[in-house]
């Protein structure tokens, strides 16, 4: 009786059990994984992406295949989020990501073929974390200048030209420094249509698509106070709507004069403050111009607010709501400003008092060119930033996967359950990358694997890994290819989540959806 009740209140819904269900997930994760396994590494081939409109686009960055791609599979937008997480928090590892987790749910699904249940593989899986950690702690080493510009450069390799690599991982390198903290949202981004990628310049400040607004306005090339106004310098309007009925013909002479006198008193309480630039985020009456251009300050109106809040980063500055709140910690310091014009475009340069702030202008001969050196710079500056936060680095070429596979094998004979089957099918799934990276420079998987783990073991060291460019066992610090400890650890424990929890999924229900009738518009209507 209650299965029949059941049956009912779902007759609409599809639904999928048991380890089906897990089928299901497992096939809709390796498909993804197969979309982006042939771009990981230096030697992985690019995927040519039509959209609807005809449009086309032409990348290796395995989030934006991820992202452009129509997915309608539960399970691949799960790994699409996590993907994008990934991007988001170290801006690298995406495919890395992305592949883990598909291996890491195919060994769990060949456990529960031989009758391991997935809560003990979910165990397991769990259990490799701390191993993990403490062995990417041992692993890793310190970063200097040099080796974290060798690393931004290693995140870069597969991705354009080894000139474009070059420039980009250097400019890279100059901003994440510039700004301090490491944060890539102090970097300010502009893609110019000219010259060529060589031509690619840092500028220590904040540039703006704008001009002055009054031509006979004075340029600032010296040290000055600024002032940004979160609002604009327009002329008062009542709260209320009222009708006014004018009577005496010289009224409206005196609300004009009234008007222009409290628009001159504000401007004169701006020359008090001793403020040089006034950066508006709305607009400003046009009668304010000359009054502004005769008060010596310089001025510039509908400034978006992520570019007033790159000023305010790069000159200390505070935005103040109204001219009668202005305090001395509000106001903030600048170097220079000065213009370019650039492509027939003004653009305005703010050098401020701050290092929070800097600008990198990427120019290209083409749009496409300018669009794949943003996506690669985009990659190479946030591998830069996380060197900044934390300078710690890994080796590269798959040597990180085989030394913490090698550890995971030993540390699952300690353990006397049937989660040291998981442990074991952890350790497989990590040497997932290396074998990739191989398949993908033309070299046998196989043999490479196996080439790292005895170069591992016969030297002692953990930094041997695949040197794709001479197909040798190498160690990765003296041949320069390493990576962020950031972005392996946040890939590992990323797929780790990701794939426990898919396999706590034992039960997918489909709403059926009825066939929709078209909203047809008649003339009736």
């Amino acid at each position: 009786m209650v299965q029949q009740e059941q049956d009912k209140v779902l007759e609409d819904t599809e639904r999928v059990v048991g380890r089906q269900a897990l089928r299901n997930n497992v096939a809709a994760a390796v498909a993804l994984a197969d979309a982006v396994r042939s771009t990981l590494g230096p030697k992985g081939l690019d995927k040519l992406l039509v959209g609807t409109d005809g449009s086309t686009l032409v990348t290796n960055d395995g989030v934006t295949v991820l992202e452009t791609a129509k997915v309608e599979h539960p399970t691949a937008k799960m790994l699409i989020s996590t993907s994008r997480a990934q991007d988001d928090e170290v801006r690298d590892g995406t495919t890395s990501t992305v592949i883990l987790t598909a291996e890491l749910l195919v060994n769990a699904l060949e456990l529960v073929d031989r009758g391991v249940h997935p809560t003990i593989i979910c165990s397991g899986y769990r259990m490799s974390g701390p191993v993990i950690e403490k062995a990417l702690t041992e692993i890793s080493r310190g970063a200097d200048d040099a080796t974290s510009l060798s690393s931004v450069r290693t995140s870069l390799a597969g991705k354009g030209d080894v000139g474009m690599q070059e420039i980009l991982a250097q400019l890279a390198h100059d901003a994440a420094k510039a700004t301090g903290s490491g944060n890539p949202e102090h970097v300010r981004i502009i893609n110019e249509r000219s010259g060529s990628i060589k031509d690619s310049e840092l500028i220590p400040g904040i540039v703006l698509v704008k001009a002055r607004l009054h031509r006979e306005m004075k340029m600032m090339n010296h040290p000055g106070r600024i002032l940004v106004l979160d609002g604009g310098l327009e002329h008062r309007k009542p709260e209320l709507e009222a009708s006014l009925k004018i009577t005496n013909l010289g009224a409206i002479d005196e609300f004009h004069t009234r008007a222009r006198a409290q628009l001159q008193s504000r401007i004169d309480s701006l020359k008090e403050a001793k403020i040089d630039c006034l950066v508006v985020r709305d607009g400003i009456e046009e009668e304010a111009h000359a009054m502004l251009s005769e008060a010596g300050i310089l001025a510039y109106r509908r400034v978006e607010r992520p570019e007033i809040e790159h000023i305010c980063r790069a000159t200390g500055a505070r935005p103040v709501y109204n001219f009668e709140d202005i305090q001395e910690t509000d106001i903030g310091r600048f170097e220079s400003i000065r213009e370019k014009k650039w492509q027939g475009v003004e653009h305005t340069i703010f050098e401020g008092s701050q290092t929070k702030g800097v600008t990198v202008v990427i120019r290209g001969s083409t749009q496409m060119r300018l669009e794949e050196a943003e996506r690669a710079f985009d990659d190479a500056l946030g591998v830069a930033c996380q060197l900044v936060r934390e300078p710690q680095l890994l080796p590269g070429g798959g040597a990180t996967q085989i030394a913490l596979a090698r550890r995971l094998r030993r540390h699952a004979e300690t353990i006397p359950g049937r989660e040291q089957m998981a442990i074991e099918g952890f350790a497989a799934a990590l040497e997932s990358i290396p074998r990739i990276l191989a398949e993908n420079a033309g070299l046998d998987p196989i043999d490479e694997l196996l080439r790292i783990t005895a170069a591992q073991s016969e030297n002692d060291s953990d930094w041997q890994g695949l040197d794709v460019t001479t197909g040798q066992a190498s160690d990765m610090g003296e041949v320069s290819i390493t990576e962020p400890l950031a972005v392996t650890r946040h890939a590992i424990a990323g797929a780790t989540e990701a794939a426990i929890s898919v396999l706590r999924i034992d039960d997918v229900l489909w709403a059926k959806q009825d066939a929709q009738e078209p909203d047809w518009q008649t003339d009736e209507d």
